[in-house]
């Protein structure tokens, strides 16, 4: 389990990955929004040969040669019975809050220069984050 936080910022994720040799493709996510928990479980999509590509993850907007996956998590409610899920590119080892706050290198160009203070990529990354918590929600 791996557990980031920032106090400054009120950003937090929680996620494991790899739940295990019988769940290698499986994930779950964990943050806080609008001040309770909330979980999703993820299934990252098989390795392709597009993952060999620069992507770019559409939460921390982090761009990676390998690193970024298609992650699907099943729509809650009756949605989600009828096999509904809502899917996005997101950094493969979830450290998302750990690439917007410098702590974690993705190599060369994987930061995009941008005139934004750190506070404001983390809200951006929360707000990106939570966008698609409620689509899985909805």
């Amino acid at each position: 389990m791996t557990s980031t936080s920032d106090s400054n910022t009120g950003f937090l994720v929680r996620s494991s990955s790899g739940l295990g040799p019988r769940a290698p493709d499986r994930a779950h996510l964990v943050t806080e929004l609008d001040g309770r928990p909330v979980g999703v479980q993820l299934r990252s999509s098989g390795v392709g040969s597009w993952q060999m590509r620069r992507s770019m993850c559409s939460v921390c907007v982090t761009t990676h040669t390998g690193g970024v996956s298609l992650m699907v998590a099943p729509r809650s409610g009756k949605a989600g019975q009828q096999g509904n899920s809502v899917g996005i590119y997101m950094c493969s080892d979830l450290a998302c809050s750990l690439y917007v706050r410098g702590k974690k290198d993705a190599g060369i160009g994987a930061r995009l220069h941008e005139s934004l203070t750190l506070e404001e990529k983390a809200q951006r990354t929360v707000a990106n984050l939570a966008a698609f918590i409620a689509k899985v929600t909805a």
